[in-house]
């Protein structure tokens, strides 16, 4: 099964039923953000906080990392960045270039694989941001270290992903109030899921999803030169039994580092 062919058809999908996620943001948004009131999600919920952005915003090189759906990278063109949104959907990129040209904003957009930037050139960003979409690719790991290549030394990397514990549960037990552990992780829709809901989800052309260790999110992040240095963490807000336990969501924000020169291992860039 070719997953990210299917999750490129299925977002496009949800962009044409009006998946939450694919709904652009309003005229006010934007005129927020274009006064410095910025209000972008990396996690359902919770809003990122103002300083981890830069201070100002103005002539800022930012990368909308899997994050098209003219939700986010509309907003960051509002407050004055240099915006590239990637995605790997030609319906969520149509989003931003909609607001682009109802709003009057400047931003680029490129399709393609999340796990794979060959098309943007080593250390031309400042700011990468990735909310909750490296679930739907199967190896995480590519996506930090082509993250920390095309960000600058001092550079951030702000990102969100789910909780991995979320994955060990049957889903429709969970939406009965029940916990049943029934999956192991790393997790995969396309290789763990009963052939009979997993041919469900494909006939109503839902995104398949994989569930990653946090040696992978987190510690991969690190193995690719990125040092972590705060995080959050959020719900869904669904008020089902498992959101009121436990958060199922995190942020992190992260600097790439830099080599020091003539030493071994890594040292934090000063800008």
């Amino acid at each position: 099964m070719d997953v990210r062919d299917h999750n490129r058809r299925a977002w496009n999908h949800c962009v044409d039923i009006g998946n939450r996620w694919t709904v652009p943001v309003d005229s006010d948004a934007v005129a927020r953000a274009s006064q410095g009131s910025l209000e972008v999600l990396l996690t359902p919920i919770r809003q990122v906080p103002r300083h981890w952005f830069p201070e100002v915003l103005g002539g800022v090189d930012l990368l909308a990392l899997a994050s098209a759906g003219g939700q986010q990278g509309p907003l960051f063109a509002a407050a004055g960045a240099r915006v590239t949104v990637f995605d790997a959907s030609d319906g969520q990129l149509g989003q931003d270039r909609i607001v682009a040209e109802r709003e009057g904003l400047e931003l680029r957009t490129v399709r393609g694989d999340m796990a794979d930037l060959s098309d943007l050139e080593d250390e031309s960003f400042d700011l990468v941001f990735h909310p909750v979409s490296n679930i739907f690719v199967e190896d995480v790991r590519p996506v930090w270290r082509e993250a920390a290549r095309v960000l600058r030394p001092g550079g951030t990397l702000l990102a969100g992903f789910v909780n991995p514990l979320y994955f060990l549960f049957d889903d429709d037990a969970l939406n009965r109030g029940e916990f049943v552990v029934r999956y192991a992780l790393p997790y995969a829709d396309s290789e763990q899921l009963p052939s009979a809901k997993l041919e469900s989800f494909m006939a109503l052309q839902e995104p398949l999803c994989f569930g990653h260790t946090l040696t992978d999110q987190i510690g991969g992040q690190l193995d690719a030169g990125l040092a972590l240095i705060d995080l959050y963490e959020d719900r869904w807000g669904d008020g089902k039994a498992l959101d009121e336990r436990i958060a199922t969501f995190v942020a992190t924000r992260s600097i790439k580092l830099t080599p020091a020169p003539g030493a071994r291992g890594f040292r934090r860039a000063r800008r």
